[in-house]
């Protein structure tokens, strides 16, 4: 570390590859002291002026403001406030054309003037070495302070590093042609940039301070050594004059030798930087409490009659700095207006563009020094691109990934560590804008990754929702089971019954019931079956059986009165003894009686026979049937049997006529008659079961 400080103490430095030798063009506006411009008509505040996120507004439209009071507040740590520039009246908040060089309109304030300049009660820190850092740290926040040299990194994270430093660079080289506003401010306010960096050096504690500063600007070189003698801990260095020397990278190996690594930041190569500026606003926020509202502008160009620096208000409209300075119009065939310098600088769309954070020129050139561009040409393959890239990049390669919007392929040479400083095309025989398709290839890609992050976070967000919903429903769960638990055992206690447990028995009780259900359907078929089987035997008995129904009380009087009947006609027939031809006859007649009542006798038993047959399915399919159903059947099985009474009564008066008949037949027919009751009183007892 000592041998590197004395080789930086001796003036002899390294180089990085690449660059270029412009012409200077600073004369133009360093030599007159810095401006104090009148107020414009209207200010444009930009919400966001830095990297990271915009804060939220925090004022409305038509209410009045106070010098230096905040516009918005800061709701992320990447993200710092805008204060007002002067005192007046917000007379609009929305969409205005940005400082960008896509010309698209951003969300802005719009301020108009009342004149009076009246400030805001401020808040100074003048011992922040006896508060703690992390007050200093939102001090500096509060102020807004970003980064002023180009890339807009709010302080506040650049001044809190997790790593040890070991140089603090204070970056005032400003190596492109025609800006001289960190050249001219640290020979009016080189103190003031000396108390800025006591505070950053109080907060990063870094080895050792390297204020660089190109050789060609003398003049500020002698007023930052007054400033810096008293610590010898800081080290104005002389660079020696190549664009882009003020790249960030660039500077880091020039002073230091060490290099970023690709994709890094110059905390790994244990370096912080600041600019010149960004130190004289620090100073400014800490020791008066004022926060960043203005900064130094360059207004130059051959257009104009009087080029110098300026103090602008943030959100002054470029074309008032222009007019101050004697914009003529007719030095340029339409107009050229530069936000910038003329290497990294972009056109300006519209005059209304404002001032913002990271401005510091305003360039209206005339067309002899810088003439319209033609139509580019071809690509020739010159590598002369190639030669001045201070950053070792393929620019060609990049040229062509880029148009052709193969952007996976521009990132695997490397397109994000292309610093944009414009030297390959300044050198471009075919005049390409390739800084232009750079620019255009990044922004695509910030775009996709922007789009790809809000796809990850919106799934990220689902996949939580859907965790939490299901966590909730097992808790859910987990409660009602707990609950029921609870009031099982409560119930246990009481002696009472559970209603879920006696629930569950109930259902195998209906389940157990249907079975039997079923088991008792098959047995009542089984039962019909046995029944019909039985019916099919008594139809093959012996056709004697002349009554198949158990008479009753009145069918046994009716058979004894018969009987009598026929006794009584036997005895009158043996008084009386007939001739031949009669008995003859009355044998034929008693044949004839026997056939027609045994004719009668088969047609009662086939008759009661279809009626039981009739009547026997709906008796087997009564098992299930309820009680009405039931008297139904027995009512039919009645019908049926008087039928059958029918039937016999119709065959008794034949029966009378038997008186004549042997005694083996009325042996026959008692036999039958005893095997009809013996067979109805079985059916009666069947019936009643």
């Amino acid at each position: 570390m000592d041998a590197l400080i004395d080789k930086i103490r001796e003036g002899r430095f390294w180089d990085f590859p690449g660059g270029v030798f412009p012409p200077e063009r600073k004369a133009m506006s360093n030599q007159a002291p810095i401006r104090l411009l009148p107020l414009p008509e209207k200010l444009y505040i930009t919400v966001k002026q830095h990297i990271g996120v915009e804060g939220h507004v925090r004022v409305q439209e038509g209410e009045r403001v106070l010098k230096g009071q905040p516009l918005t507040q800061a709701m992320n740590p990447f993200a710092v406030p805008v204060h007002a520039p002067t005192s007046g009246t917000v007379t609009a908040i929305g969409p205005h054309v940005a400082a960008h060089p896509s010309g698209l309109e951003d969300l802005t304030i719009e301020l108009t003037p009342d004149g009076k300049d009246q400030w805001c009660e401020l808040t100074t820190l003048p011992d922040y070495q006896q508060r703690p850092k992390s007050e200093v740290i939102e001090a500096i926040s509060r102020a807004g302070i970003s980064g002023m040299g180009g890339a807009g990194f709010p302080t506040h994270i650049k001044v809190s590093p997790k790593k040890n430093v070991d140089f603090l660079i204070i970056n005032g080289v400003e190596c492109e042609p025609y800006i001289t506003s960190d050249d001219m401010l640290m020979r009016e306010h080189a103190w003031q940039i000396r108390q800025g960096i006591d505070v950053m050096t109080h907060l990063l504690t870094p080895k050792y301070v390297l204020i660089a500063i190109e050789d060609n600007k003398p003049e500020a070189i002698k007023a930052m050594k007054v400033a810096c003698q008293e610590n010898p801990n800081y080290v104005v260095c002389s660079v020696p004059t190549k664009y882009p020397a003020g790249g960030e990278k660039q500077l880091i190996q020039v002073l230091t030798g060490r290099e970023v690594p690709s994709k890094g930041l110059p905390i790994d190569a244990g370096v912080i930087m600041q600019n010149v500026g960004t130190c004289y606003a620090v100073a400014d926020a800490i020791f008066t409490g004022r926060p960043l509202i203005q900064r130094v502008v360059t207004v130059t160009g051959e257009a104009l009659k009087q080029p110098q620096n300026a103090w602008a208000l943030l959100g002054t409209p470029a074309g008032h700095l222009l007019q101050q300075a004697g914009y003529q119009s007719e030095r340029q065939q339409q107009k050229n207006w530069i936000m910038g310098g003329p290497m990294m600088g972009f056109n300006l769309v519209d005059e209304q563009t404002p001032v913002v954070k990271i401005t510091n020129c305003l360039l209206a050139p005339d067309d002899k020094l810088m003439p319209e561009l033609n139509d580019e040409q071809p690509c020739i393959r010159c590598s002369a691109c190639a030669d001045a890239c201070p950053a070792s990049l393929l620019p060609q390669q990049l040229y062509w990934h880029s148009k052709a919007k193969e952007l996976d392929k521009a990132q695997d040479y490397n397109l994000f560590d292309c610093i944009e400083c414009g030297a390959c095309a300044y050198v471009c025989p075919s005049q390409i804008p390739l800084v232009h398709y750079y620019r255009v290839a990044k922004a695509e890609i910030r775009t996709q990754e922007e789009e790809k992050e809000k796809a990850d976070r919106a799934r990220d967000r689902f996949e939580a929702r859907k965790e939490r919903l299901e966590q909730e429903k097992q808790e859910r769960e987990e409660k009602h089971r707990r609950a029921a638990e609870a009031r099982r055992k409560a119930k246990e206690a009481r002696g009472e019954e559970d209603p879920a447990q006696a629930a569950v028995a109930r259902a195998k009780a209906r389940k157990s019931g249907d079975g039997d259900a079923k088991a008792g359907v098959a047995a009542a078929i089984a039962r019909a079956k046995a029944k019909k089987q039985q019916a099919e035997g008594e139809s093959t008995s012996t056709a004697d059986n002349a009554s198949t129904q158990a008479p009753d009380k009145k069918d046994k009087v009716q058979a004894a009165i018969a009987r009598a009947k026929a006794k009584k006609a036997q005895q009158q027939s043996s008084v009386s003894e007939p001739n031949d031809g009669e008995n003859k006859t009355a044998t034929d007649d008693a044949k004839q009686d026997k056939v027609k009542a045994a004719i009668a006798r088969a047609k009662a038993k086939q008759q009661a026979k279809r009626s039981e047959s009739e009547a026997q399915p709906r008796e087997d399919k009564q098992a299930d049937l309820s009680k009405e159903d039931k008297v139904k059947a027995a009512v039919a099985r009645a019908k049926a049997k008087q039928q059958a009474k029918q039937s016999e009564s119709e065959a008794q008066p034949q029966e009378d006529k038997q008186a004549d008949l042997s005694k083996e037949e009325k042996v026959k027919a008692a036999v039958a008659r005893a095997k009809a009751k013996k067979q109805a009183r079985e059916q009666k007892d069947n019936d009643q079961s």
